[in-house]
């Protein structure tokens, strides 16, 4: 008999979270945007959940490819861009578009243009404008000379003018505030052609009032949120759901000790019941007692420190839970968000941590 731990995807609500994104914002285009694997659920079941997205977005080339290879046709982006001229060919042979954010990736198209002149290319790329997080892209004062050499390049086609937002998930940030990389983002683009691609999931959600031909949602895709509130305000639906059962349960008395470094000491006489998940299948070790967890669909807390291959959760006000009582981690019933927050941490590094040996079905 397999051990019980079980990771079940949700495509049909990823399709309703992507509707939602597309509702948000009508004016706009969408790309799904499946970086890591999907956010962790899968490259072909996230191409399928976002099947109604205008492109796919991603980081990956090897995944860009392997898309093509499973029949996507509608336009792929490469949202770091390209990561040497090398690459530039598998472009081409994939019809993949990439943002250009560096000098150095405007030497490299400048330099393979003849050769992909030759053959026929028109490249449509994605010019990139720091305007504040300072990551990726040219500043505000040196974005229309950027532009104006990537237009003067005979392998480029379309140029879209994009920026990413740092803090759209807070109205007003004391550092930098959204209106304020706007600001930066319509200086720096002034008179310039091309589609404008601004809203992250936390533009799409907060701030559906900006005008922007094309938005990337992510996090919200998956039932997660970049903050700001959780998922079943703005309707989002749960796409990954950890379940697993009940292995082992104990009967300690007050002022007994749980798990590794003996951190949760009990008040009362506790029932204390053993979950087959640990940090070894992505569920965060710094999870601190209280942590939410659902035992046969009714909630309790997590006790204990979490283990490579266990963790040990509250039972004692739930007199049925026994051997093999059904375990929900995250997911349906559980926001991911809320296990995230009582690990300081966020949904996108859950999902994306899910180990391989934890088994995946849809469902």
């Amino acid at each position: 008999m397999p051990r019980p731990i079980l990771a079940t995807i949700h495509v049909d609500s990823m399709k309703q979270n992507l509707a939602l994104a597309k509702a948000r914002t009508p004016g706009a285009k969408a790309w799904g945007v499946l970086k890591a694997n999907g956010y962790g659920h899968g490259l072909e079941r996230a191409m399928r959940g976002f099947a109604a997205a205008d492109g796919l977005a991603l980081i990956e080339f090897d995944n860009a490819v392997k898309l093509r290879e499973l029949g996507w046709t509608k336009p792929i982006l490469l949202l770091e861009g390209f990561f040497g001229p090398e690459d530039l060919l598998t472009m081409a042979d994939h019809d993949l578009q990439a943002a250009v954010h560096c000098d150095a990736q405007l030497a490299w198209l400048e330099a393979a243009a003849p050769q992909l002149v030759a053959r026929g290319v028109r490249f449509d790329l994605h010019l990139k404008m720091n305007t504040g997080m300072n990551r990726l892209g040219f500043t505000p004062e040196a974005f229309a000379a950027a532009h104006a050499r990537l237009s003067a390049i005979a392998c480029v086609g379309s140029i879209t003018l994009m920026t990413h937002f740092a803090n759209a998930d807070e109205i007003d940030h004391p550092l930098l505030p959204i209106g304020e990389q706007l600001r930066r983002f319509e200086r720096g683009a002034a008179g310039l052609p091309g589609a404008r691609s601004l809203s992250n999931s936390a533009g799409v959600l907060l701030h559906a009032d900006l005008k922007t031909d094309w938005v990337r949602p992510g996090i919200m895709l998956y039932g997660g949120t970049p903050g700001g509130g959780t998922a079943d305000e703005f309707g989002l639906q749960p796409t990954m759901t950890l379940s697993s059962e009940i292995i082992g349960v104990q009967d300690i008395a007050a002022g007994e000790v749980v798990g590794y470094g003996s951190r949760f000491k009990a008040d009362v006489p506790m029932r204390v019941g053993v979950v087959a998940c640990g940090y070894a299948d992505g569920y965060p070790r710094v999870a601190p007692a209280g942590t939410p967890v659902l035992v046969d669909g009714v909630r309790t807390r997590l006790v204990g420190r979490v283990s490579m291959d266990m963790l040990t959760v509250d039972l004692t006000e739930l007199p049925r839970a026994r051997l093999g009582s059904k375990v929900t981690l995250w997911g349906r019933g559980l926001p991911i968000d809320e296990v995230a927050n009582a690990a300081d941490t966020i949904g996108y590094e859950l999902m994306c941590a899910l180990a391989p040996r934890v088994p995946v079905v849809e469902g």
